[in-house]
């Protein structure tokens, strides 16, 4: 009795998802660094769901939890990553400069921008894939759910703002100082 044992053959569906994850990840590097095209990108897919949603008039309840975990991820991209008002006495890590003779850290984001868009995206296109679903389509009274939405909106912000203002941090620069130089007149100076 001979054990013919042959090598084992990898999967041919792990064989797939592994390709299909490699093409999306190498897609993700390569737009990495143009934000605005991403953002674009993402302002057009939220344009044909929300036409889509208007002119299907429904789904109200798929918009309202988008429109709550996207709620959620902007407070995460506003938020520090370790934030102050849980840390004042730690020195685990980086901190928020308190007073101006503090050494200057830059604001790491709990989300990180790419992180944010990508997560948003896909909410977008989870959300426009449960539109073609009759079963997510539950009636509702929508100026209802619109209303919830405004205040749990305002109230979520207004907290966030204050946490801002308490803890002296704006999660948003605007890039890089740049130093002007001394003007050139044109004379050439002759070192001696």
């Amino acid at each position: 009795m001979e054990d013919d044992i042959q090598p084992s053959r990898p999967n041919v569906v792990k064989q797939l998802f592994r390709r299909i994850g490699e093409i999306q990840q190498g897609l993700l590097d390569q737009a990495t660094p143009h934000m605005t095209f991403r953002w674009a990108l993402t302002l057009v897919l939220f344009i044909l769901y929300f036409l889509r949603v208007y002119l299907l008039q429904g789904w109200y309840i798929v918009t309202y939890a988008l429109g709550i975990y996207l709620l959620n991820l902007f407070i995460g991209f506003l938020t520090p990553k370790i934030d102050p008002s849980l840390n004042m006495d730690s020195d685990d890590g980086p901190e928020l400069p308190t007073r101006s003779s503090d050494e200057f850290k830059p604001f790491m984001r709990r989300l990180p921008e790419f992180k944010f868009w990508y997560s948003g995206t896909k909410a977008v296109c989870v959300a426009t894939f449960c539109t073609f679903f009759e079963a997510f389509n539950i009636p509702v009274f929508w100026p209802i759910l619109v209303m919830y939405f405004i205040i749990l909106f305002v109230i979520t912000m207004k907290r966030q703002i204050k946490h801002m203002i308490r803890h002296k941090y704006v999660p948003w620069s605007g890039g890089k100082t740049k130093y002007k130089g001394k003007e050139d007149t044109g004379k050439v100076v002759v070192a001696k």
